[in-house]
């Protein structure tokens, strides 16, 4: 089996999605002997936000310079891991309610019409992606934002991902989860919550 390892967290070892992360990992290696690990790091490597010249080569425009032609070839190894990978986890901190700008950016390289995702004769979008992959998104937030807490209106950070990953066809998408790790009194709650989700995933 292979499964993607995915940080973009820019807190490095202060992390805590990195850091559930490498728990996940840590326990899918123990459930799937023999498992193979390809590990992307967006904050160590990032690629590019899409530009002018990014879409321009979507449609027969190759760029001239040699560093944008360098980020397309990365971007598009992208969706060769992602179609030979069986186990994807995600770490995804919410920033300012949402995902981080490099993770963004991985998703707009995985998001391809034509590739991972096409629009059916009514124009509804069909996933390309084979079934049968599992991700497993490692989420951290500072405060509450579920459903019930005064945050969950703003919460664009889990429900954006996860929207993305359906829309391409990853529909076993799971997620362990710790918030509150800004607030002192409910950091270690949260913390031992997440481990508790990765020490039972099957």
């Amino acid at each position: 089996m292979k499964l993607w390892h995915i940080d973009s967290s820019v807190l490095g070892e202060n992390s805590v999605s990195r850091q559930l992360t490498a728990g996940i990992v840590a326990r899918e290696a123990a459930l799937h002997r023999g498992l193979e690990v390809t590990y992307l790091d967006l904050v160590a490597t990032p690629v590019d936000h899409l530009s002018p010249a990014h879409i321009g080569a979507m449609f027969g425009h190759p760029p001239a310079d040699s560093a944008t032609q360098a980020d397309i070839a990365t971007g598009a190894s992208f969706l060769d891991t992602l179609f030979a990978s069986d186990i994807i986890v995600i770490g995804a901190p919410m920033y300012n309610f949402g995902v981080p700008s490099q993770l963004k950016a991985w998703l707009d390289r995985i998001l391809v019409t034509g590739k991972t995702f096409k629009y059916g004769e009514n124009g509804a979008p069909v996933g390309l992606v084979p079934a049968g992959k599992k991700v497993i998104i490692a989420s951290s937030r500072g405060g509450l934002y579920t459903p019930g807490n005064p945050g969950a209106a703003i919460e664009h950070q889990e429900s954006h991902l996860i929207a993305a990953l359906n829309f391409i066809g990853l529909t076993d998408v799971s997620v362990v989860r710790a918030e509150g790790v800004a607030v002192p009194d409910l950091k270690p709650r949260a913390l031992a919550n997440a481990e508790a989700a990765i020490a039972a995933l099957a």
